[in-house]
């Protein structure tokens, strides 16, 4: 039986096929239409405090401002246009955390909060991702993944039994080792990581979940589907659910 779950990343903007405009509300909208079991999202902090979901520290590539979005308040963030060349959405503001998780309480989806604190250390970011979750009662739906490794130990110092994911875009050695170090639940290896040696035995054998990144294409999606990987990361939740869906059925 393939038991693999499919996370929309940054919710479904199927990057190159171009679905909707990332991390926004229309992007997590369409992930939840495509069946998607879980949706990651990246969170930054406005100058003002408030938790935003937005992937780059800089506001070119996602919308119509400029520069750092940290210089930014959030009622000016507001008024900036984060369609990404998705014109046929019209406006599209930048979300909060919280509207994000008040949109989140009508589903049962999982949810895999980025903390984009490698390049700006984030004062207290990880504190007011917890409250907000908090909050609205999310908990035990949602991991917590970053880069910024102190930053997932600083999750499990202010809550123990919040669960973390450590991502890493390339090879740790012994990296499931390294990651129940962390005291973590889970790895968040890109893709190729998987063919190391015995990443994925060791990864069992520790009791680590792996939430792999990013995987769209289908033939690639079934390949690592096999492995029994406990999620797969994609941009294309409807290529997953297809290429599952026709794996479900090869196995019954």
């Amino acid at each position: 039986m393939i038991d693999v779950k499919i996370w929309a990343h940054r919710g479904a903007s199927g990057w190159d096929r171009q679905y909707a405009p990332e991390n926004t509300m229309p992007a997590f909208e369409k992930a939840v239409e495509m069946q998607a079991d879980g949706i990651e999202l990246d969170v930054q902090l406005t100058r003002d405090g408030e938790v935003v979901i937005c992937h780059d520290e800089r506001l070119e590539r996602t919308s119509n401002g400029q520069g750092w979005l940290k210089n930014y308040s959030l009622s000016e963030l507001k008024k900036l246009d984060f369609h990404a060349n998705h014109l046929e959405y019209g406006f599209v503001e930048i979300p909060t955390l919280a509207e994000f998780l008040q949109f989140m309480r009508s589903n049962e989806l999982e949810i895999n909060i980025e903390l984009k604190n490698s390049v700006i250390f984030y004062s207290d970011l990880e504190k007011k991702v917890l409250e907000i979750v908090a909050r609205y009662g999310l908990e035990e739906r949602v991991i917590y993944s970053s880069f910024n490794h102190y930053s997932l130990l600083d999750i499990k110092k202010i809550n123990p039994v919040a669960r973390i994911g450590v991502l890493a875009a390339e090879e740790i050695v012994d990296f499931p080792q390294y990651a129940q170090n962390l005291r973590a639940e889970a790895v968040h290896p890109v893709w190729y990581s998987l063919y190391y040696g015995n990443f994925i035995a060791e990864c069992k054998k520790r009791n680590l979940a792996i939430h792999t990144w990013v995987v769209d294409n289908k033939e690639k999606l079934r390949e690592i589907a096999k492995m029994r990987v406990e999620a797969i990361i994609t941009d294309c939740p409807d290529n997953a659910r297809e290429v599952l869906s026709s794996m479900k059925e090869t196995v019954d």
